[in-house]
């Protein structure tokens, strides 16, 4: 019998599905039918696919299982790792190879190469996969200077959100007068829907540190920090175990392989404040200073911590560095678009049916993420909007699927690539209860400090819930326009600059919805729901089961059982939807408003 290593999936998605209760059953198991030489389990990070979780993936047979549970270990264990046999009922849509999965086949998977197929807690995995070897080359054969070269004929640019050329921040940093400099990692991710950076910390926390390393040798710096919210408990876990191994075995330190270079790393929990993720802002939470932003310049390059040259990077923009140096810049700038290089990860959520992490070449369409990977919207919906780039992303409307994901293009159209959030929206979503979510969000996490931000952000929100209750009129959307400019071109951060961005894209693409909330008084989705339409009962559908009686909590849907139709009073319905969700022959609807 051949050896089989069965990857278990167990980065938090997972793990909230049971992934560790179905690994300790098939380790029990392994142990029952005496299989220990001829299958090995492992934990791995988040292998991409969330909404199937918990994962399975047994090698080097490359057959995928998913929504696996406790109960279907045995089957798994006596079936396929003893017989053979792949059990075909627990595949994904019946594919029996991963690489025939479209989830999986339409992606390039470079920053994450190694999630999902690795275990993090193992440095020698992460080095039996060409790990540390980029940093080993650094190292021993190029120089300062030319390792920043290679970053910027490579072209890659920051994956935070704003795109800044990488290279070009490191001669920065690098020319900038002054001793000691630092490196700071930025995980601090607090997009709503976001979890591409806890998932690489989670899956790959050893790239993070290659990365890093190569870029203090670049600068000169002796030591960096990770700063990385508390909300993220097992990457946390999983970077401390890591940084300690590389000390262990000499990638970190102060002579790294006798190479004379020193360089070691420190962790700092963040408390989870949004602001945090602006630079300056995170500088100051690590001086131990309460976490606000400061104007510019000096730009951190110049005065960052403690008041030295400091490069800052996302964790997926030093989860890039190895690969140039493995492959070679030529290589790294063959893939995606003149401008935008490499690839990109995105957290696919919302309205679709494969939520989950996903690494495409920056270029990609909106049509070939949602659909080709991420599967379209649920059986019976229809796409309504895409919200990309986070709560200071934009939302655009399905007519433009096809535009190519770069940062130009985007730009063009009122949205941002962010830090790589993705929120698919279908036809049940209201777009102004959308901005006014993002508003909420934005307010409530603005640290107050410059005037546009502290009241612009808040009175924004505030003409957005008069409009969703019915109280709007069309002299407050010309208000949100003039607001939505004063507050981009006036705050002092990022947070400011770009939180009016929902407001903006939704008044540019879905300007109906505001006026139908304005002039009619009503939400045509029905999530508004001091605006929601009645519901009325079809009297060919209803079959007086006498459901939605049972559910109505004011008694408007009434009759007599098993003598249709049954009637709802528009006077006494709340728009609840209780009848609507308890109707199991699909009769009740929205009054529709002509």
């Amino acid at each position: 019998m051949s050896r089989r290593e069965v990857l278990v999936c167990s980065g938090t998605a997972c793990r909230s599905a049971g992934a560790m209760e179905v690994h300790r059953r098939l380790s029990d198991l392994i142990v029952e039918y005496g299989l220990g030489d001829e299958a090995v389990l492992t934990e791995t990070g988040c292998a991409g696919p969330c909404s199937q979780g918990p994962l399975l993936r047994v090698m080097p047979d490359d057959v995928l299982y998913t929504q696996v549970r406790p109960e279907d270990a045995e089957e798994i264990v006596r079936d396929h790792l003893m017989g053979g046999r792949v059990v075909c009922r627990l595949l994904w849509e019946g594919h029996e190879s991963l690489s025939s999965i479209p989830f999986f086949s339409h992606q390039k998977k470079s920053v994450l190469a190694n999630s999902g197929v690795i275990d993090p807690d193992r440095i020698e995995a992460y080095e039996a996969n060409g790990g540390y070897e980029a940093l080993r080359r650094v190292l021993t054969a190029m120089s300062p200077e030319a390792i920043i070269e290679a970053v910027e004929a490579s072209g890659l640019r920051g994956r935070g959100g704003a795109g800044f050329p990488t290279g070009r921040k490191w001669r920065f940093t690098s020319d900038a007068p002054g001793e000691p400099k630092y490196v700071v990692c930025n995980a601090d991710e607090g997009d709503p829907g976001a979890f591409m950076d806890r998932a690489i910390l989670e899956g790959d926390p050893h790239a993070v540190i290659e990365g890093m390393t190569i870029a203090a040798r670049a600068i000169g710096a002796e030591r960096g920090f990770i700063y990385v919210r508390a909300e993220y408990p097992l990457a946390i876990q999983r970077l401390e175990a890591a940084v300690v191994q590389a000390c262990d075995r000499g990638w970190l330190g102060r002579d790294i392989q006798g190479t004379g270079f020193g360089f070691q790393i420190d962790l700092r929990i963040g408390a989870g404040a949004f602001v945090c993720g602006e630079e300056t802002a995170l500088l100051a939470s690590i001086e131990g200073r309460r976490g606000v932003p400061r104007s510019r310049p000096p730009f951190p390059a110049q005065s960052g911590l403690y008041g030295r040259p400091t490069l800052i990077n996302n964790v997926e923009t030093f989860a890039n560095v190895r690969t140039i140096f493995r492959d070679g810049p030529e290589a790294y700038s063959a893939i995606g678009t003149e401008s935008s290089k490499g690839t990109k990860v995105f957290a696919l959520a919302g309205q679709i049916r494969n939520t989950g992490l996903v690494e495409v070449p920056i270029g990609t369409t909106l049509r070939q993420l949602v659909f080709d990977i991420g599967g379209g919207v649920l059986e019976g919906r229809e796409l309504k909007a895409i919200q990309i780039g986070g709560p200071s992303g934009g939302c655009l409307p399905a007519e433009l699927l096809d535009v190519p994901i770069d940062y130009e293009s985007l730009g063009e159209h009122g949205a941002i690539m962010g830090s790589g959030g993705v929120i698919v929206l279908d036809d049940t979503a209201c777009m102004v209860n959308v901005a006014r979510y993002f508003l909420d969000f934005t307010a409530s996490e603005s640290c107050g400090k410059c005037v546009p931000c502290r009241v612009g952000i808040p009175t924004m929100r505030d003409i957005l819930v008069r409009i969703t209750e019915g109280e709007g009129t069309f002299e407050d959307l010309d208000r949100l326009e003039e607001l939505a400019e004063l507050v981009k071109s006036t705050s002092l951060c990022g947070l400011g600059q770009t939180a009016p961005n929902p407001v903006v894209s939704t008044l540019r693409y879905f300007k109906g919805e505001y006026v139908a909330h304005i002039e009619d008084r009503i939400c045509p989705s029905g999530v508004c729901q001091a605006l929601a339409p009645p519901y009325t009962i079809d009297p060919e559908a209803c079959k007086a089961c006498d459901q939605c009686a049972k559910v109505c909590p004011t008694d408007a849907a009434r009759g007599t059982p098993g003598e249709p139709p049954y009637v709802i009073d528009e006077a006494l319905c709340i728009r609840c939807g209780a009848c609507f969700k308890a109707c199991p022959f699909g009769a009740v609807a929205r009054v529709v408003r002509r």
